[in-house]
């Protein structure tokens, strides 16, 4: 945590390093807390070691001179390339920080090297806890536009797949905002020589991308001249001055965020069975993300930027499972309803990952805060549940394979398929409504009933 004394936006250029927490003493020091957009807020911090999460927030909202009613849709995280944590407000960012190589230990599975080399840094941006319905109702424009800058930083970088047809949407709106009415050849010159600034790479022509997404994105195509058209044809607002026009386009590009069921998540790093490719080949294992949110939990291939699976708390039931002496990793178990060969079963994912127990910790919490009952979250609820899904397998149309990222793709899993018969929990026998585990959402939002099993479930 060093710099200026001064308590604006610094251009990370004129820091050394990327070091947002130093050794820390009785006098003042200089703190850096930095934005998504890699730049950084400068403060003067009394008793650094000490010092909260809440107090600290409080000290980034006043030097961006932010509203009060702020405080809830930003907080503090600590991140690096090999983790990322969401802070409680009672946290004391320096001594967290003291004990990141002990969270690396715990959450990743890094090289030695890697741990002893990583060094955090403070990051102030979007509270995962922040519903999006009140996102909807946020007029002051330096919050939008801190949401906004967020909110591009993980289209461009993929974390949120996105469809070509609303990456250019979205990248339309970016050029509006960040370079004004497209009214002549410089704007239009601006975009060609800056794509990678406004599209994901798959769309520029370059990145390594999998093999579907290239195709959606027509990679090497045409994704700059349609960004040129989206950004020529962008309606304006009659009657409004310029500074109300930008406002106006930053809630357009978060309104149309919110359609993608991932937005507002914490992610989370794992890995998933590949389905077999043959009788006698195992299929190996898959990158994903896990995305959390107050609505539900979304798996996604990291490779090919789509969905494999979206489900909202009332669809599943999960549990964490810790590694037995000589087995596997730490697992986040996670069932749901499905069906085989047109029986409707019980499915299990595993889901293997040393963060198992961060995420699980962190559904329990969002089924704690009920965010999906309720007047207020329901519209959202409904609005974000993922295509083709229902609510119960009377209203769920068989499985098939959609083009959208965002949908469903349970084709593409390896799951352990079981089924009730009599008294007996087996895989992939008729009908059975019942749940292998007792960690659930309260039984006013389940779907399932929980039932006493003491045989263990057979894995594989």
């Amino acid at each position: 945590m060093e710099g200026s004394d001064s308590g604006s936006p610094a251009d990370p250029s004129e820091v050394s390093q990327r070091d947002s927490v130093s050794s820390a003493g009785a006098r003042a020091r200089c703190v850096l807390i930095y934005l998504v957009n890699d730049t950084a807020v400068q403060l003067t911090v009394e008793s650094l070691s000490s010092i909260t999460v809440l107090d600290l927030g409080r000290m980034v909202r006043e030097a961006l001179q932010l509203p009060e009613t702020s405080a809830d849709v930003f907080t503090l995280w600590l991140v690096s390339p090999l983790l990322e944590l969401q802070l409680k407000s009672r946290h004391q960012p320096y001594k967290v920080c003291r004990q990141w190589q002990d969270l690396l230990y715990r959450f990743t599975e890094c090289r030695e090297e890697e741990i002893t080399h990583d060094e955090p840094f403070v990051q102030f941006r979007r509270n995962v806890f922040f519903p999006k319905a009140k996102e909807l109702l946020i007029e002051e424009e330096g919050v939008l536009r801190l949401l906004y800058e967020e909110a591009k930083c993980n289209i461009l970088e993929g974390r949120y797949p996105c469809d070509p047809q609303d990456c250019e949407s979205l990248g339309a709106l970016s050029c509006r905002v960040e370079l004004g009415r497209c009214e002549g050849e410089e704007q239009c010159a601006t975009v060609s020589s800056k794509l990678g600034s406004f599209l994901p790479p798959h769309l520029c022509g370059r990145g390594a991308g999998g093999l579907l997404s290239v195709l959606r994105g027509g990679r090497g195509g045409r994704g700059g001249e349609r960004l040129l058209q989206a950004y020529r044809s962008l309606p304006e607002h009659s009657g409004c001055s310029e500074e109300e026009q930008i406002k106006r386009h930053l809630q357009s590009y978060l309104s149309l965020c919110h359609h993608l069921p991932y937005y507002g998540c914490a992610m989370f790093s794992g890995q998933i069975d590949k389905p077999a490719q043959g009788l006698l080949q195992r299929g190996g294992r898959k990158s994903v993300s896990v995305g959390i949110s107050l609505e539900g939990v979304y798996i996604i291939d990291t490779k090919e930027k789509h969905v494999l699976l979206g489900l909202g708390f009332s669809e599943l039931s999960w549990e964490h499972s810790y590694p037995e002496e000589g087995g596997d990793a730490h697992i986040l178990w996670l069932e749901f309803d499905g069906e085989e060969a047109g029986t409707p079963v019980n499915k299990l994912l595993k889901i293997y990952s040393k963060q198992a127990e961060l995420m699980s910790g962190l559904i329990e919490f969002c089924v704690e805060l009920g965010a999906p009952q309720g007047d207020e979250a329901g519209d959202v609820t409904a609005t974000q549940e993922p295509p083709g899904r229902g609510r119960g397998l009377e209203k769920r149309g068989k499985l098939r394979r959609q083009t959208s990222v965002v949908c469903n793709r349970i084709e593409n899993l390896s799951t352990i398929n079981y089924v009730e018969e009599g008294e007996k929990i087996k895989r992939v026998k008729p009908k059975r409504a019942a749940s292998f585990f007792s960690r659930q959402p309260p039984s006013g939002s389940a779907s399932y009933t929980s039932v006493q099993v003491t045989d263990s479930l057979e894995q594989g």
